[in-house]
């Protein structure tokens, strides 16, 4: 009998190792892909089937996104095909955040600014608008200096940068690196840019909003994503309280987990995260959301809720990530 009852309690215990993986399992587990809607719920944007969020005409917002540019030096820019296939992409933005740019003499970003000028000059000449009365669109960029400013970060240093369209957006800095000097949290630190948003006739509508621009150490990610709530922080203290995340933060897959990500001090009721933990960023066979946009609140009410992930990247030649994108309210 006695043999019999030690034989139940090790059954039991085996049952209950077996269902707390499948609890664990079910928990961890993704949507399937499927043609979807894009809806708020809580402070994350999840994907569901038969609901829709209220849309807003495109042409009534500014369509920020954030792109890793992978590894944006003298070689990409020095492939034709590549930069005019960016130069198309950043044409369906106001604003672009990227990310790892590597070129060590600092010309490559003021390059590629001249291309979207020219594309937009070129633009005019041939357009039968003749009306002159409206200001002058052109492309502008707020650019850090290079990261990695500590001993142990010199091997990984880049550039970030803003691009964005004068009649969008007016920049009320030069953007700074946060200073990470004494806890040395990042690999790279992160750019802070304060912008005024301004209407559809190009005046402020008097929504300040600062964004910080950060890609992340993969192996190191959960720490450094951990560690954005102190820059949030700063910059509310410094810049005021619109502040938007976005960049690379190699946030999923084997980086970081759900439980993690659910975890992290930005993932709290006092923050949006708008691309949702099944979205892919990705080019090639990974399914990954590595690229993020948070934001703190509403900003000002003029949080649409609608996102998306450009599909429209012909190979990983341009880059290995896909533009991430969200939209704001101009009126």
């Amino acid at each position: 009998m006695l043999k019999a009852e030690k034989s139940l309690q090790y059954f039991s215990i085996f049952a209950i190792i077996i269902l707390s993986l499948l609890v664990v399992d079910l928990l961890n587990e993704r949507a399937e892909d499927a043609e979807i809607h894009y809806v708020i719920v809580d402070n994350r944007i999840i994907l569901e089937n038969n609901e829709t969020i209220e849309e807003i005409d495109h042409s009534e917002a500014a369509k920020v996104a954030t792109f890793n540019i992978q590894v944006f030096g003298d070689t990409k820019m020095g492939k034709e095909e590549v930069v005019t296939e960016l130069v198309e992409i950043f044409q369906r933005y106001d604003m672009v955040a990227v990310q790892e740019i590597k070129d060590i003499d600092q010309e490559v970003p003021y390059q590629f600014l001249d291309s979207l000028n020219e594309y937009l000059l070129n633009q005019r000449e041939n357009s039968t608008d003749n009306n002159n009365t409206t200001e002058v669109e052109k492309w502008m960029m707020v650019l850090s200096n290079r990261t990695g400013i500590q001993d142990d970060d010199i091997n990984s240093q880049e550039q970030y940068a803003f691009y964005y369209r004068s009649t969008v957006f007016r920049a009320l800095d030069n953007g700074v690196l946060y200073n990470d000097s004494t806890n040395d949290s990042f690999q790279r630190e992160p750019l802070i840019a304060h912008f005024m948003l301004l209407n559809l006739q190009g005046e402020d509508t008097g929504t300040e909003l600062t964004f910080i621009n950060i890609h992340t150490k993969p192996t190191l990610a959960v720490e450094e994503m951990t560690a954005l709530g102190e820059v949030v922080s700063w910059s509310q203290a410094n810049r005021g309280d619109n502040v938007v995340l976005l960049g690379d933060f190699n946030g999923d897959c084997s980086y970081a987990s759900y439980n993690e990500l659910v975890q992290l001090p930005i993932s709290t009721e006092n923050f949006t995260w708008l691309i949702p933990d099944n979205a892919d960023t990705t080019v090639g066979d990974s399914r990954c959301a590595y690229d993020r946009i948070v934001s703190t609140g509403d900003l000002d009410g003029r949080l649409t809720g609608q996102w998306g992930v450009d599909e429209e990247i012909s190979s990983s030649d341009v880059s290995d990530h896909r533009p991430v994108w969200f939209l704001i309210s101009r009126l």
